[in-house]
């Protein structure tokens, strides 16, 4: 995707994020929700978008952390990072042995698997460094097969074909090569992750802010075509599916119907 080429100076070099900086912290916030939608035939959420936006979630969940750091080593450069800033969170991530780089691109982790979100501290303090995680997708190709818009190259995405680029971050029109084949996703796509064979050691989270919306969980399919814009900003306040706005909604539940 092209605004991944933009600051890449930035994402090659933390210290032009945090000053001095000489180690990234990398965590894993676990999101794994095993409730599904009421209608199986309701057009269908990524399970990371069932609750409260992630950004604002795992930020608040990482300053008892940076206070604990501060505390213990007085006065250091430190800056959170939550998917919000040039930052390469999944080479990170791999460095420091959370899990490797999988075909679909997420990372997985061993007895855990893939439904984790990744955020980063940046600091100046020198900490000795974790063994990076190795590769353990051996032969297997699920997730290649299973999209249903042929995104997925082993370890590589086409952004352009990704269904949920296509229904959040792309704000033109969905091209028409694609109608028939979101499989029902209006917002985000879980698909890829639904069939690897490492989630089947996912553990529900524990996270309150995550838990799904029962309005939202209750939501038949003409409801979702029906919904009205005072509907949308009343259901999914705080929601990450503010970002594909209203009308984007409104646009992708079109496109599931053609």
């Amino acid at each position: 995707m092209g605004y991944m080429e933009r600051h890449f100076d930035l994402r090659l070099d933390p210290r032009k994020l945090v000053p001095g900086a000489k180690s990234v912290i990398s965590l894993a916030y676990n999101y794994h929700t095993p409730p599904k939608q009421r209608d199986p035939k309701a057009p269908k959420l990524s399970t990371y978008a069932y609750g409260r936006d992630y950004h604002k979630v795992l930020k608040k969940r990482l300053r008892p952390l940076m206070a604990f750091i501060t505390e213990q080593f007085g006065q250091v450069e430190l800056r959170a990072f939550v998917d919000s800033a040039p930052v390469l969170e999944k080479a990170w991530a791999q460095r420091a042995g959370i899990g490797w780089r999988g075909k679909h691109t997420n990372v997985i982790r061993q007895g855990t698997g893939s439904w984790f979100f990744l955020c980063e501290l940046i600091t100046d303090l020198e900490l000795a460094p974790d063994a990076p995680a190795t590769d353990h997708c051996g032969t297997c190709r699920r997730c290649i097969d299973a999209c249903p818009t042929d995104a997925i190259t082993p370890y590589g995405v086409d952004g352009s074909r990704c269904i949920s680029h296509l229904t959040i971050e792309l704000k033109d029109s969905i091209p028409q090569e694609f109608a028939g084949k979101l499989a029902g996703w209006a917002f985000g796509c879980d698909i890829c992750q639904q069939v690897c064979p490492w989630n089947r050691f996912a553990e529900p989270h524990n996270e309150p802010e995550f838990a799904p919306r029962p309005e939202v969980m209750e939501l038949g399919a003409e409801e979702w075509h029906g919904m009205t814009e005072v509907v949308f900003d009343r259901l999914f306040e705080g929601s990450a599916v503010k970002r594909t706005k209203y009308a984007g909604l409104m646009r992708n539940l079109r496109f599931l119907r053609l």
